[in-house]
């Protein structure tokens, strides 16, 4: 990445594949802008695992997508290393955070000033848990966070607002084991609970939608 990036707009009302710059390559992106929208908050969305058939097209993070447009709000989301087009491989949350961190700042650098949202699903919200803490975010949005898989207890908590939404009947993630790692925390996040949703929420995408722009709307 060059010290002075050429300008980029990502702010184009619809749908528009971008191509990004990772740490070790470049990352496959998709922007999705509304026809009316804010331009001083943009949402990162981060898909789950990599090695588990997850990418940006992910019905969960599509639907946080479509739920971001549906309030005005532009979003960003991109393959991990090794999925789809985007070049690397599976890098275990460190090489993913340190590409979404990039991100961040190529965002900053075209739009000084922004403000940022980032959001995860299941691997996703680990990647982006592991780099809020060095951002100013608007809002952190955990969706199935992974707490029984990888290591977050080493990463500073994040001081922005921070909800969390989990599925009752996770087989993946155990709500309970959510629960309780919330419970050891300084400070405490907002906590959204569905009693029908397993991990990914199937059946359950309506009301996952729902709850984000009910809670998304009393942050923006």
């Amino acid at each position: 990445m060059t010290s002075n990036p050429p300008k980029v707009n990502i702010f184009i009302p619809g749908q528009q594949s971008i191509t990004l710059q990772g740490v070790v390559g470049t990352l496959e992106g998709m922007v999705l802008c509304p026809k009316v929208y804010q331009t001083s908050t943009i949402a990162v969305v981060c898909h789950p695992h990599s090695l588990h058939g997850g990418s940006m097209n992910n019905k969960v993070v599509t639907t946080i997508a479509r739920t971001f447009r549906d309030l005005g709000v532009c979003s960003l989301r991109f393959n991990f290393r090794g999925v789809g087009h985007s070049v690397g491989e599976y890098a275990e949350g460190v090489g993913e955070s340190e590409d979404l961190d990039q991100i961040l700042q190529w965002i900053q650098q075209q739009y000084p000033g922004i403000k940022i949202i980032l959001a995860g699903f299941s691997f996703g919200a680990y990647v982006t848990y592991r780099i809020a803490h060095k951002w100013p975010l608007v809002l952190l949005i955990s969706v199935a966070l992974t707490v029984n898989r990888f290591d977050f207890n080493s990463v500073p908590q994040p001081t922005c607002p921070w909800l969390i939404l989990q599925g009752e009947q996770d087989d993946i993630v155990p709500s309970q084991v959510v629960y309780n790692w919330i419970e050891k925390l300084n400070t405490k996040p907002t906590l959204i609970r569905f009693a029908d949703a397993d991990h990914f929420f199937h059946g359950q995408l309506v009301e996952l939608r729902t709850e984000l722009q009910s809670q998304i709307k009393s942050i923006l």
